[in-house]
């Protein structure tokens, strides 16, 4: 089953595509404003995300940015703005569709469904592999002897950078800045609870501390 990540901070319209989805056998979660949505797709697993534009905290376009810089999942805006401008700034960060408000749910399910069903024709899959791991690099998904691991994307991707280079060092600031994408002002304890997390579901030794340095797999 498809899950919809729906970033929408008008509650009327948001429960309203809670509830077509659901009757489409779609499931859903549901982003209030744009730093909760960043929050959501981090920790979550989705299939298509349905971004509106005009968001508390962080437009809809800081959001589409964000996304894109982690994962190629499809975008479809939905939004009141319906100038040229807006739409060809949309286009440029590489959403799959813009549907202007008010729509048609009948028509946007047929959108979802074509969009998905074309997302789902890759034939090739991008996929890294280390020892008994697979990493779905366009599905951010890892599998373990064909088992899937379970992790979230943040998880995912600590793991993506220390088995893209096998025998380096990853340290905690070069996680930071690939992982996080230098938009994150804590300190490195939050790498040290996903490298954590990482380790149990793992089930195996597979990432090697680096003490006071950071973090590496073996080479293969």
């Amino acid at each position: 089953m498809a899950r919809i990540l729906i970033v929408e901070d008008d509650f009327d319209i948001a429960e309203l595509l809670e509830n077509w989805l659901a009757e489409a056998g779609y499931e859903s979660e549901t982003a209030r404003d744009g730093l909760r949505a960043l929050d959501a797709f981090a920790n979550g697993r989705f299939d298509l995300v349905l971004l509106d534009l005009m968001l508390p905290k962080l437009d809809g376009f800081g959001v589409c940015e964000w996304i894109r810089a982690r994962s190629e999942v499809p975008v479809v805006m939905l939004t009141a703005l319906d100038g040229e401008a807006e739409q060809l700034r949309g286009y440029d960060l590489r959403i799959d569709e813009y549907v202007t408000k008010p729509f048609s749910m009948p028509v946007l399910l047929r959108k979802i469904a074509a969009i998905l069903r074309r997302s789902g024709e890759r034939s090739e899959p991008n996929l890294l592999r280390y020892r008994d791991l697979t990493l779905d690099l366009d599905g951010y998904s890892a599998s373990r002897g064909g088992v899937d691991l379970g992790l979230t994307n943040r998880e995912f991707e600590c793991l993506r950078e220390l088995v893209k280079c096998p025998g380096r060092v990853m340290t905690y600031q070069m996680l930071l800045n690939r992982v996080w994408n230098y938009d994150y002002l804590g300190d490195e304890r939050v790498i040290y609870s996903h490298i954590k997390n990482l380790r149990r579901k793992l089930g195996g030794e597979y990432i090697q501390t680096v003490r006071g340095v950071g973090y590496r797999v073996e080479k293969n």
